[in-house]
């Protein structure tokens, strides 16, 4: 199950740092829990983000 999708943006102590796909705000995450995501996971979760893009935009 995904909690949240984001980009590896670095590596702070023993945490990943990573952001989400829209950019925002980075947060931390435990590299035992973070797993790669198939292609068609990435494109699901572009997906879903430009939709709720669209969304917020109102175009």
């Amino acid at each position: 199950m995904l909690d949240r999708v984001g980009v590896v943006m670095g590596q702070e102590g023993p945490y990943l740092q990573l952001r989400p796909l829209s950019g925002g705000r980075e947060w931390d995450a435990d590299p035992s829990r973070v797993q790669l995501l198939s292609p068609a996971e990435l494109l699901s979760a572009r997906v879903a983000e430009a939709n709720a893009r669209s969304r917020r935009d109102g175009c």
